[in-house]
């Protein structure tokens, strides 16, 4: 495992999308992450093995240098400012961070409440708008915590916009565009540089082909 290179890999929604795009760049990947119970895997090729893992989970191993690069989105890295290597941004999971409640809020108790899983992103949000905040910290769905009058507004990712619809919000800021990245653990950038510009280079290519 040690001359491979170990690459994290985002259960859930970027999971098929950045297996895809690494098979366009060479990187053939045969793992289904619904069935397979495997901790890691590997590529047709053997040069890299992989580990799935929970996206929040990536950035703090890659870090560690437990692993040597990953993928995930920029609203993660954003909220936990991890000490990374961020060479390349990889145009897929587009969508946008956003502030969204049932419309403007009245303000009447001096403060904002906002339930967000960003409660980082977003303290600073309000701070550049000037406006006092209580962070309410969720894990789980936030789009239910203006109904039942746990926040004023939420802080969360939008790709469409149905979800807010469907709950009767609407979208009264944006925070900022989200997409995923690759990132590389700063060590291993020197270790394994070689390595790890090629797999950077071939991404780049199919990335950026027609830009």
């Amino acid at each position: 495992m040690n001359d491979r290179i170990l690459i994290g890999l985002p259960k859930g929604r970027l999971f098929e999308p950045a297996r895809e795009l690494l098979a366009r760049a060479g990187v053939v990947i045969e793992h289904d992450q619904d069935v397979s119970r495997k901790l890691t895997f590997s590529d047709r090729s053997g040069r890299y093995a992989f580990v799935a893992l929970k996206p929040v989970d990536i950035p703090v191993y890659v870090e560690a240098g437990a692993l040597d690069a990953g993928i995930v989105g920029s609203d993660i890295l954003r909220e936990l400012s991890s000490d990374v290597n961020e060479p390349l941004d990889l145009r897929i999971g587009a969508c946008r961070l956003v502030v969204a409640g049932k419309g403007e809020p009245n303000g009447n108790t001096g403060y904002l409440r906002v339930a967000t899983k960003y409660p980082r992103t977003a303290e600073s949000h309000f701070r550049t708008r000037n406006t006092h905040v209580h962070i309410v910290r969720l894990d789980g769905s936030v789009e239910i915590a203006p109904l039942l009058g746990l926040a004023d507004v939420i802080v969360d990712l939008v790709e469409t916009g149905r979800t807010l619809r469907e709950n009767g919000l609407v979208i009264l800021d944006d925070v900022a565009a989200v997409s995923a990245k690759l990132i590389v653990n700063r060590t291993s950038m020197k270790l394994k540089g070689a390595a790890l510009g090629g797999l950077i280079a071939q991404l780049d290519r199919v990335v950026y082909a027609n830009a």
